[in-house]
């Protein structure tokens, strides 16, 4: 386990497949990054039933102590052991959960697991332009702006630009 100032993250659990689920299809939640799709039950097992076979991503849930509920999920994803380099995500399922620093501390330590156990050089990530909460707890935890995807997606019947960022290693 990973333990930061208000979150642990560590391995998900068979108990923790009701409320991922429930996340996959909180069009409110998915909204803020990405457009709606139901996810099916099928569908849904076989993504978290594979998570340990894929060398290309880890996810860790984020709880408020060892054995508390989940409250959301960071991951590290495409890592590339060539160019030492993953893609960040985030999540905090439930709107209650959010704007306490919970993400925010589990942004810090993805970072540092991203760097002192996954040995890579860099994160990036992408968000939308209008998600200004995460877009500052990236910022607070290193991530800078890299870019803008003009109406790269289409949610909620409109267009949507992404923001690019990223942090790297540090040196030293």
């Amino acid at each position: 386990m990973l333990k930061g100032e208000k979150v642990v993250l560590g391995a998900l659990g068979p108990s923790d497949m009701g409320p991922l689920f429930k996340w996959a299809n909180d069009v409110d939640s998915i909204s803020l990054d990405t457009a709606y799709r139901p996810v099916d039950w099928v569908g849904f097992n076989n993504w978290f039933t594979g998570l340990g076979k894929d060398a290309s991503k880890v996810v860790f849930a984020i709880r408020r102590g060892d054995s508390a509920p989940i409250v959301g999920y960071v991951q590290i994803i495409n890592i590339n052991a060539v160019h030492r380099s993953g893609e960040l995500g985030v999540r905090i399922g439930d709107e209650a959960d959010r704007n306490q620093g919970l993400g925010r501390d589990a942004i810090r330590l993805a970072v540092r697991y991203a760097w002192d156990h996954l040995n890579l050089n860099r994160l990036m990530l992408t968000t939308l332009r209008t998600n200004l909460r995460a877009i500052a707890a990236y910022r607070a935890s290193g991530f800078k702006r890299e870019g803008l995807m003009r109406r790269a997606t289409f949610i909620d019947g409109a267009w949507r630009d992404v923001v690019i960022m990223a942090i790297l290693r540090p040196r030293g």
